[in-house]
C-alpha cells in the first residue's frame, strides 16, 4: 500500500504556520494529482493546496486548526482505484413529525388597578414626596407621578412610597430590553499577526505623523476631460491613485531617507519606489505592491493597481505580490474618513493616508472659492526620518497634486495619458 503524506508546503519566506480555512473535499473523497483539496490561510494572503498525486484521501485536520509548515494535513491512498460513477445520493431521512407543543401556560392576568376616590382639591403639596418617601422612590426607580399620596392634601408619605411595587419588565424599567447574546469566534492567522505587528510598530518605532492639504480641482478637471477616452484606448479607468503614486515616487526620489528602513544598527536606502497600495479584501486589509512604480505611466499604475486589487478581493494574491515594498499608500477616503493618523506598514518606515474630498472654502489669491479639498497624512519613524524630511516629503506630494501638469505629466497632459 503507498501511501503519500501531504505536508503543508511554505508559502513564503518568515511564514512558518497557516490555518486550514476550508477543505474542498471530504475525507474519503477520491483526489486527483493537482486537483485542489483546500484553502489555507497565512499572515499575508490565502492559498490553495493542490494534491500531490491521485487516490483516496484522509483528512488529518480540522477546518480552522492551524498547522505548522511542514506538518501532515492529509494522507493519500495511491493504491485505491479511482470509482467508475459517482456515488449514489444519501437517501433523504424521512422527516420527523412535529413534535406537539407544550400547551402553553395560562397568562396569569395583571392585578386590576383600585378604584380610587375622587381627587380633592389640589395643593401645591399634591403629589409631593416626603424626603424620605422620595429616596425610596428613587432606589425603586418609581416617578412620583406614578404614586398616589395619602397624606395630607395628598402628600407622598413614606409608607405610600414602601408599599409602592416596583414596576415589572416591560413597563418604565430601566432593564434593557432586546437581544443581549454575545457570539465567540477564532481570530483568523491573518488577524491575529496583523495585531500583533500593529503592537510592535507602536512599540518599536517612533511613530509620529504630520498633516497637510492638497487642492484636487486641476485632478478633478484632466480626470472630467480625458476619462471616457482614457477608458475607451486602455481598458481602464483614470483614478486618483496614478496621480497620487506619481506624486509619491517624485517625492521619494527626492527624500530618500523616506525610502529607507531599519536594520538593527544599520540603515537600508532603496534606489527603486516599490510601492505597497492598501486594499480591502474578504478577509482583511492586503497591500499588494507595485514593483519599481517609479518607472510607470499612468496607464500602468491604474492598469497594475486594478489587476492587483481584483486578485485580492476574488482571493487569488500571492505572498509574492505583497511581499517587499519601500513604502505604503492607504486610501481611507473611500470609506468617508476626513482626516487619520495611519500606522506605519513595517519594515518600512513611512505610509500617506489619503482621505475624502470635501467641497470647501478656501483663499486663493484674497478671494474666498470653493475648492475640491482632501487632507493628507503622513506617518514616519521619526528614528530614521527627520522633521525636515517628513514635511518636506508631503510638501512635494502636495505640490505633485497641487500642479499635476507641470509637475507630474511634463507640462503635457495628452502625451502623460498616453492619448
Amino acid at each position: 500500500m503507498s501511501v503519500l503524506e501531504m505536508k503543508v508546503p511554505s508559502p513564503g519566506e518568515s511564514i512558518t504556520e497557516v490555518e486550514i480555512a476550508t477543505w474542498l473535499v471530504k475525507d474519503g473523497d477520491y483526489v486527483e494529482k493537482d486537483q485542489p483539496i483546500a484553502e489555507v490561510d497565512s499572515d499575508k494572503a490565502t492559498l490553495e493546496l493542490p494534491a500531490e498525486q491521485s487516490g483516496v484521501i484522509t483528512l488529518k485536520a480540522e477546518e480552522g486548526d492551524v498547522v505548522q509548515v511542514g506538518q501532515v494535513v492529509c494522507l493519500i491512498d495511491m493504491d485505491a482505484a479511482k470509482p467508475e460513477g459517482a456515488a449514489a445520493p444519501a437517501a433523504e431521512a424521512p422527516k420527523q413529525e412535529e413534535a406537539p407543543k407544550a400547551a402553553e401556560p395560562a397568562k396569569q392576568e395583571a392585578p386590576k388597578p383600585v378604584a380610587q376616590p375622587a381627587a380633592a382639591a389640589q395643593t401645591y403639596a399634591t403629589g409631593a414626596p416626603s424626603p424620605a418617601a422620595k429616596k425610596i422612590l428613587d432606589e425603586k426607580g418609581i416617578d412620583a407621578g406614578q404614586v398616589l399620596g395619602s397624606g395630607r392634601d395628598g402628600r407622598i408619605t413614606k409608607t405610600d412610597a414602601e408599599l409602592t411595587a416596583v414596576p415589572a419588565l416591560g413597563g418604565n424599567s430601566l432593564s434593557a430590553t432586546g437581544s443581549r447574546s454575545t457570539t465567540t469566534t477564532k481570530l483568523s492567522v491573518l488577524r491575529r499577526k496583523l495585531a500583533a505587528r500593529l503592537v510592535s510598530v507602536k512599540n518599536e518605532t517612533a511613530m509620529l505623523t504630520t498633516f497637510n492639504e492638497v487642492d484636487m480641482s486641476e485632478i478633478f478637471r484632466i480626470r472630467k476631460q480625458y476619462k471616457d477616452e482614457f477608458a475607451q484606448k486602455h481598458g481602464v479607468g483614470l483614478g486618483f491613485m496614478s496621480f497620487f503614486t506619481k506624486a509619491v515616487t517624485r517625492a521619494l526620489q527626492m527624500y530618500p531617507d523616506v525610502n529607507a528602513s531599519i536594520d538593527g544598527d544599520f540603515k537600508i536606502n532603496y534606489d527603486f519606489c516599490d510601492i505597497s497600495i492598501a486594499v480591502s479584501g474578504p478577509k482583511g486589509l492586503m497591500v499588494p505592491v507595485l514593483r519599481n512604480a517609479e518607472n510607470m505611466t499612468f496607464r500602468a499604475v491604474e492598469a497594475n493597481i486594478k489587476n492587483l486589487a481584483d486578485r485580492v478581493r476574488d482571493g487569488k494574491i500571492t505572498v509574492d505580490e505583497m511581499t517587499g515594498g519601500t513604502f505604503t499608500v492607504t486610501n481611507g477616503g473611500v470609506f468617508g474618513s476626513m482626516l487619520s493618523t495611519p500606522i506605519i506598514n513595517p519594515p518600512q518606515s513611512a505610509i500617506l493616508g489619503m482621505h475624502n474630498i470635501i467641497q470647501r472654502p478656501v483663499a486663493i489669491d484674497g478671494q474666498v472659492v470653493i475648492r475640491p479639498m482632501m487632507y493628507v497624512a503622513m506617518s514616519y519613524d521619526h528614528r530614521i526620518i527627520d522633521g525636515r524630511e517628513s514635511v518636506g516629503f508631503l510638501v512635494a506630494v502636495k505640490e505633485g497634486i497641487d500642479n499635476p501638469v507641470e509637475i507630474l505629466m511634463g507640462g503635457d497632459e495628452r502625451k502623460a495619458l498616453e492619448l
